[in-house]
């Protein structure tokens, strides 16, 4: 008795749902992020309290009698607030999403510290601001 002639089936190990890694893929592409999401986790409600409570550095001297240096510094961080939560959110998420491989291991790396640099300014601006 014969069997009739069957169409080939490849073993499913033959063809893996994901490719093997190559020679090129980054193994520590996730240190970067990770490090990033951390600081942020701790300067971010940092950054957002502080600076909103910045605003009460002008309760000595009122809204219309403060020095325009102090008027200056309270501007730059509300609008770091505001316009560098953008900036934050964007290079965070693409210091993640970038491909893991060699090639943008560098770029991943200067994503992740710029993803910290509006909170930090934020900070280092509440913790000098000028007499009202």
């Amino acid at each position: 008795m014969s069997t009739p002639d069957l169409p080939h089936h490849p073993h499913p190990a033959a063809h893996p749902a994901f490719p093997p890694p190559t020679a090129d893929r980054d193994r520590l592409a996730w240190i970067a992020p990770t490090v990033a999401t951390l600081l942020l986790l701790v300067l971010g409600p940092a950054a957002l309290l502080f600076g909103g409570l910045s605003a009460m550095a002008t309760d000595s001297c009122g809204p219309d009698d403060c020095s325009q240096a102090l008027e200056t510094a309270l501007s730059l961080i509300y609008g770091t607030l505001f316009f560098g939560s953008f900036l934050t959110f964007g290079t965070w998420l693409t210091s993640w999403v970038l491909p893991w491989t060699r090639r943008w291991s560098a770029l991943r790396a200067w994503l992740a510290v710029a993803s910290l640099l509006p909170p930090v300014f934020v900070l280092l601006l509440v913790f000098t601001l000028p007499q009202g």
